[in-house]
C-alpha cells in the first residue's frame, strides 16, 4: 500500500498543536483610518482631557505640554514593540498571545487578563461620565443652572440611564464591525471638530484681547527640564497612562483588519501620533486663553479642574458653548462602545486557546463578533458599577484610579515580551536593534518603573480619595486585589484546564515566519 500524499494526510488543529489559528471574526473589514478613529475613539480626547488639564497645570504650570510630549514617549515606545509583535503574530488576544508566546501560560494569562480588568473598569467610568455629560447637557440647553444638572448624582438615577448607557453600546459591539465603523466616523468626527473649533477660537479670543489671562507661548512650555521637579515629571508620565491608554484596541482588531501583518501596528502608531497633536494644541490655546491662576477661570483653580472644558466653554464659544459638553458626552459614549472591543476580543482568544471556558470563543453566526464575550464584558462593567455606585462613589473613582497600575502592568509586559520573543534577531539588522530591543526595552522599564512607584505610593492613605483600610490607601488594596484574584482565577483555570497550562494549545515556540521575516 502507498504512503498517503501530503494533501491527502489529515490536517492538525493547529490549536491543539500550539499553533496560532483564526477565531471565525469577519475578515478584512477594518481599513487603515477605520482603525485610527475607532483608536481615537477608545482614548476619548474631549472626555480624557477636560478631566486631566487642570490637575496637571496644578502639578507643573505653563510646563503641561511638555509634559504631554514627555508622556507621549513611553506611549510610542511600547506601540513600537505592538507593532514587531503583530507583524508576526496577528492574533486577537495581542497581550495575551504575544505574552504566552515569549514567557510562557503563566505570564501570559495574567497580560490579558490586566487588558480586560482594565478595559472593564474604565468601561463602568465611561458610563458613569457619559451619564453626568447628558444631563449636564440638558441642563444647558434648558437653561436651568444646577436643577437638571443635579440629577446625575441622584445615585439611582445615575445607576439606571449608566445601565441604558451600557445596553446600546453593547447592542452596537455585538453587531458586526462596519456598524461599529459607521458609528465611530460620524462620532469622532464630530468629537475633533469641536476641539478645533475649540482651540481656535480661544487663540482668536487672544489675538483679540479678550482671553481671561492671556499668555504668549514660549518655548520653555515644551521643555520638561523646566518642570524643576522630578515628582511632576513622574506625575506627568503617571498622566500619560490616562490621557493616551485605549490605542492599543487597533491592535485587537488585526484579525478583522485588511493587511492585518501591516494595518493594525501602523494605525496604533498614527493613533498615538494624532491624539499628541491634538493634545498640544488644546493645550496651548487653553493655556494662553485662560493662564495658570488658582482664581477664576484660571487652569490652576481647583474649582474648575474637574471639568475645565464646561467652565472654559462659555468664555471662549459664548451661545455655542453646549456643543463642548456635548463633544464630551459624545467623547464619553463613542469611547464606551468602541473600548468593548479589547476586551470582548481578548476573551474569545483566551477562549479560543483553552485558557477560559471555550463559550468565550463563541463568535456570532450573523455578525462574526464574539458575542458571549461582549455580553459577559458588559453584565461583569455593569454589575460593578453598580455595586461600587450605590456602595461609595469614592470607592468608585479610587478603582478608576487603580486602573493605571493594571495598564502599566499589561503594557509593561506586552513590551517585554516584543523584546524576549525577538531576542534572536535582536543583531539582524540596524532596524531591528531600534525596534525590536531598545525601543520596547525602553518603554517597558518606564512602564515598569510607573507600575512600582504608583504601587508605593498608593498605600499612603491620603492616595486618591484619602480613604484607607486600616492605614493602608484603598487605591492600593484595590488594584493589589484585582491582581491577586486574577492570580486565584489563573489557579483555577489551571486545575480545570491544564492543557493551555502546559502549552499544548498555545505553544511557547516561535512561528516559523519569525526565523526569516522579509522586509
Amino acid at each position: 500500500m502507498s504512503a498517503p500524499s501530503a494533501a491527502s494526510a489529515p490536517k492538525k488543529d493547529p490549536v491543539a498543536t500550539g499553533g496560532l489559528s483564526q477565531k471565525g471574526l469577519s475578515a478584512g473589514t477594518i481599513g487603515l483610518l477605520g482603525a485610527v478613529v475607532i483608536g481615537i475613539s477608545c482614548i476619548a480626547p474631549a472626555y480624557t482631557l477636560t478631566a486631566a488639564l487642570g490637575p496637571t497645570v496644578s502639578e507643573v504650570g505653563f510646563q503641561v505640554p511638555a509634559i504631554i510630549l514627555v508622556g507621549f514617549i513611553p506611549m510610542l515606545l511600547v506601540a513600537f514593540g505592538y507593532r514587531e509583535l503583530n507583524r508576526v503574530m496577528p492574533d486577537s488576544g495581542t497581550s495575551f498571545t504575544w505574552a504566552s508566546r515569549a514567557f510562557g501560560p503563566w505570564i501570559g494569562w495574567m497580560a490579558g487578563w490586566g487588558l480586560v480588568a482594565a478595559t472593564i473598569l474604565v468601561l463602568s467610568n465611561l458610563a458613569g461620565i457619559a451619564v453626568e455629560f447628558l444631563f449636564l447637557l440638558i441642563d444647558q440647553i434648558a437653561g436651568s443652572p444646577g436643577t437638571i444638572a443635579a440629577l446625575a448624582f441622584n445615585p439611582f438615577i445615575n445607576v439606571t440611564v449608566c445601565l441604558l448607557f451600557m445596553l446600546a453600546a453593547t447592542l452596537v459591539s455585538y453587531r458586526d464591525m462596519q456598524t461599529t465603523q459607521k458609528l465611530q466616523y460620524v462620532l469622532v468626527t464630530f468629537q475633533v471638530a469641536v476641539l478645533l473649533i475649540f482651540s481656535i477660537t480661544a487663540l482668536v479670543q487672544v489675538v483679540q484681547g479678550n482671553a481671561f489671562d492671556a499668555s504668549l507661548p514660549e518655548l520653555s512650555w515644551f521643555n520638561p527640564f523646566a518642570v524643576g521637579s522630578v515628582t511632576a515629571v513622574v506625575a506627568g508620565l503617571s498622566l500619560s497612562i490616562f490621557i493616551f491608554w485605549g490605542w492599543d484596541v487597533t491592535l485587537t482588531m488585526n484579525e478583522e483588519t485588511k493587511d492585518p501583518e501591516k494595518t493594525p501596528g501602523r494605525a496604533a502608531t498614527l493613533t498615538v501620533i494624532t491624539i499628541v497633536v491634538l493634545y498640544l494644541l488644546i493645550a496651548v490655546s487653553l493655556l494662553m486663553f485662560a493662564g495658570t491662576g488658582a482664581e477664576g477661570l484660571g487652569l490652576g483653580n481647583p474649582d474648575i479642574q474637574d471639568n475645565v472644558f464646561f467652565y472654559l466653554s462659555g468664555p471662549v464659544l459664548g451661545p455655542m458653548a453646549f456643543l463642548v459638553s456635548l463633544a464630551v458626552l459624545t467623547s464619553s459614549a463613542s469611547s464606551l462602545q468602541s473600548t468593548f472591543v479589547g476586551p470582548a476580543r481578548t476573551l474569545l482568544a483566551m477562549g479560543h486557546y483553552g485558557a477560559l471556558p471555550k463559550k468565550f470563543a463563541q463568535i456570532s453566526p450573523r455578525f462574526f463578533t464574539p458575542g458571549y464575550a461582549t455580553v459577559v464584558s458588559a453584565i461583569v462593567a455593569s454589575a460593578f458599577y453598580t455595586v461600587m455606585r450605590l456602595i461609595s462613589e469614592n470607592v468608585l473613582w479610587d478603582t478608576i484610579t487603580a486602573l493605571g497600575m493594571m495598564i502599566c502592568f499589561y503594557y509593561g509586559i506586552t513590551a517585554f515580551a516584543c523584546v524576549w520573543y525577538f531576542r534572536k534577531q535582536w543583531l539582524d539588522s540596524t532596524r531591528n536593534i531600534f525596534f525590536t530591543l531598545l525601543f520596547p526595552l525602553l518603554g517597558g522599564a518606564i512602564l515598569a518603573a510607573l507600575f512600582a512607584i504608583t504601587l508605593v505610593d498608593s498605600m499612603d492613605p491620603d492616595y486618591g480619595s484619602g480613604s484607607n483600610i486600616g492605614g493602608v490607601g484603598l487605591v492600593f488594596i484595590l488594584g493589589m486585589g484585582v491582581i491577586l484574584l486574577g492570580v486565584i482565577v489563573m489557579v483555577w483555570q489551571a486545575i480545570k484546564r491544564p492543557a493551555f497550562f502546559r502549552g499544548e494549545t498555545l505553544s511557547l515556540e516561535s512561528p516559523p515566519s519569525l526565523r526569516r521575516v522579509k522586509r
